[in-house]
Formats: C-alpha cells, structure tokens, sequence
C-alpha cells in the first residue's frame, strides 16, 4: 500500500512537533510504502539518519520543500524572535499557509504518477493547517490534531501581565477560529478518519464539527521503556525535575511557591531545564522566596544528557496551564520516573492514579497548596513513590512505537474501508 505523509516538521532534533512527525513516521515506515513531505530546513539531518539506518528506511522516500522566497530554519534570527515574541508567529503562519500550498502541488503530481492509497495530514498538529491533501479524491486521515481547547481564564491572572495578555488573546482567536474557519470544517468533512490528541480535543471535534474521532496521544517512545527505576534510600535527598521552555503558560512559578511551603526539614533538589524569556523573574522568584540554593538550572541540554538527568530524579513535575501531552511526561514514564501535574489537557490522558498524581487546577492557590502536600507526602513515602515509579514502567508501554503502530493501522485500514468517497472535487475546490 502506498501512503503520502504531510509533515513540515519531522526530526528529533527539536522535540516537540517535530518528534511528533519523525515518531508517526518510525511508527508506518515497515509497513507501507511512504512518501513524505517536509520542510527542506530538516533535509541534512534527515539525509544523515537514512545513511545510517538505510534498511529501515528503504520503503520511504523524502521530498523536502520550501516556498520561493522564505528561509526558515530553527535556530535563525527570526526563528527565535517569534518563539520569543508571540506577536511574531502569525508571519510564521502566512509562511507555512505557503508551504502547505506547496504540499498539496507537490502531492497532486507525485499522486499522477504512484496513484496512492492514502493521504496523511501529520504535522503541524494544529486543527488551524489542516492543509489541502483532503482534495486529492484520496482517502484522507488528519491526525493527531491539537490546539481546540482554551487556556482556562481563571488561571490567566497568575501567569503575569504578559503571559495573561497572550492566552486572552490566544482564547479570542482560537474560539474564533472554531466557529469561523472554512478549512478545518471543510477538511472534518471530507476525512476518511480523524485522529484527536487528547479526549479533551476529541470532545471538541464532536461539538464543533459533529465528526468522531479515536484519541492517539501526539507523543511516542522513540525508545524502549526501561527495566529498572531509580531508587531513593532512608534519608536520601528528593530529586525533582520541571523541564519545558521558560514561557508564561509553562508556569515553573507555581512549583517555586508550592516549594517554599513544604517542610523546612525536608530535604530536596530541583532539576530545571530548558531556557526562554522567563527564566530571569523565576530564578529572582526562587531567590526572594529563599529557595535558590536548592534550584539548579541547567538550561538548553541535548537531548540525551537531559534524558540521562531525567532518569536519575525521582519525580517529574509539570505545571503546564495549556499544553497537549508534554513530550517530556511520556519520558518520565518511560524513565520510572512518577508524575506530579495538573488534572487537565493531555495530562489526564496520559497519567493514571498507577504511574502519578493528578491534582485539581480549579485555582491556583489551592493547587499550589495541593502541589506542596504532595510533595512531602511522595518524600516521606518512599514505598509508595516506588510503587508509582513500577507502574510509570507499566503505563510507558502504552507509547511504544509498537502501541502506536497497532492504532495507526488499524486507521489506516477503517479509513480504506471507507475509502467509496462522495464526488467532491467541485471547482470550488480547484481554486
């Protein structure tokens, strides 16, 4: 069978988005005949990783594009003003408008000649690009989509000025977008099958869109989950992790309070990593709040050291107030390392009362009290985090690229059982 993937960003050098493709894709490559399409940005990189892994990769082909007259690379100037500046990522998006654009030109000539099976709309996971392969006249699968849920806006005033200005304007859009966009609906309507990132966006798609879709987390294991867990003995020092870019809806300030308020006797160690334009008023929070001399802050690791870092801790916590399912939480999992986060977004999904501890966001001073109790208790509890660390193990199997590829076909294979599809390729439509 032969598939053509959509998929602009596709790499694990990034995470993120970008792992999303590059983990879609290990998880179909041994079974189909694929054609991707992605971002020439990524093409060195990917070109590497074919030489190296030239068996598992001998049913795949790339076609790197990039729409005349853009340069975007991650890691370039503007690359990182926009990741900085939110009022920037809507030139990103007139970008990637063109380069979806592109795909779908690229898609009708490559569909002339190996007359597909099916089409997969990867990444972005936004339901905002949900690109124009569903015009093909070829069944279509779009999936895993994100980014219908708004932050909650009794959370927005704890974020800070700037942080609560973007979400706000972030949940006027995006409720916008929802009732407005002529794409997405269009799209919803045309898909042989819709794959949702959370049960909370899955719930979203049937109330807007009256479409059912399954629910497969974005995130996978690029990796084997591990055999043992780090133990903590009588008396050992607590190592807790936080890991996310330092941006306001990341929200590292709530663990910083809830900190300070545990047991002045308790002895633990916070593991912070990442970087971004939050991190001097956290660090200045975490010195007035007399805490810093148990912060370290290790900033932009590779990949593979902050993995090794993440193994060795012996909880993760998340704070998120807006999010799918963090990479990183699959990680931890992955790791035996149990999670402490929120009761919301893709969180819920993925941790169970077996793997971690989910608490209540109905405000943030009582989850940060919560977050507090929580934390002396796993530090005073040590039988009980060993528990949850064996039962991270357990539920980490759940994301295997075997796990994701056993849901993947049996989509593809409902999409192709499907597959006598309404005459909808109006003129409209060719435009």
């Amino acid at each position: 069978m032969k598939i053509l993937v959509a998929a602009w960003a596709c790499n694990t050098l990034q995470g993120s988005e970008a792992a999303v493709g590059w983990t879609w894709l290990a998880a179909i490559k041994d079974l189909y005949d694929v054609d991707v399409l992605t971002a020439r940005y990524q093409q060195d990189w990917i070109e590497a990783e074919i030489r190296r892994r030239h068996e598992e990769f001998a049913r795949v082909r790339f076609h790197y594009l990039e729409p005349p007259g853009w340069g975007y690379e991650p890691g370039n100037r503007f690359w990182q003003w926009q990741a900085d500046v939110p009022l920037l990522v809507p030139l990103f998006h007139r970008y990637y408008r063109r380069w979806l654009w592109q795909a779908y030109q690229a898609a009708s000539e490559l569909n002339r000649r190996e007359h597909f099976d099916l089409v997969h709309q990867l990444t972005f996971v936004s339901f905002r690009f949900p690109g124009h392969l569903w015009k093909l006249g070829v069944p279509f699968v779009w999936g895993p989509i994100g980014g219908f849920e708004n932050t909650p806006w009794h959370l927005l005033p704890a974020i800070g000025r700037s942080g609560a200005a973007y979400y706000a304007a972030r949940n006027i859009v995006n409720s916008a977008h929802k009732r407005l966009l002529r794409g997405p609906r269009q799209a919803f309507q045309r898909a042989s099958a819709v794959i949702a990132a959370t049960s909370g966006i899955q719930a979203e798609i049937l109330r807007w869109h009256g479409v059912p879709s399954e629910v497969i987390c974005e995130v996978g294991l690029p990796f084997e989950p591990a055999t043992q867990f780090e133990q903590r003995n009588h008396g050992e020092q607590l190592r807790i992790t936080w890991s996310a870019r330092h941006l306001p809806g990341k929200a590292l300030h709530f663990l910083l309070r809830a900190l300070s308020r545990v047991p002045e006797s308790m002895d633990w160690r916070l593991d912070i990593f990442g970087d971004g334009p939050c991190q001097s008023n956290w660090r200045a929070l975490a010195l007035h709040l007399g805490i810093d001399a148990r912060c370290r802050w290790h900033g932009q690791l590779p990949r593979d050291e902050a993995l090794s870092r993440l193994r060795r801790s012996h909880i993760l916590v998340v704070t998120s107030v807006k999010d799918l399912t963090s990479t990183v939480i699959i990680e931890a999992l992955a790791s035996g390392v149990p999670v402490i986060c929120p009761d919301h977004c893709g969180f819920s999904d993925a941790v169970t009362a077996h793997c971690g501890i989910k608490i209540p966001i109905k405000s943030v001073r009582r989850f940060v009290s919560a977050l507090a109790e929580t934390i002396a208790s796993v530090h005073s509890d040590e039988g009980w985090r060993r528990h949850l660390a064996a039962g991270a193990l357990k539920r980490a199997r759940d994301f295997t690229l075997e796990a994701k590829t056993e849901m993947i076909e049996r989509i593809y294979r409902n999409a192709l059982e499907r597959r006598s599809l309404p005459d909808y390729l109006d003129s409209d439509l060719q435009t």
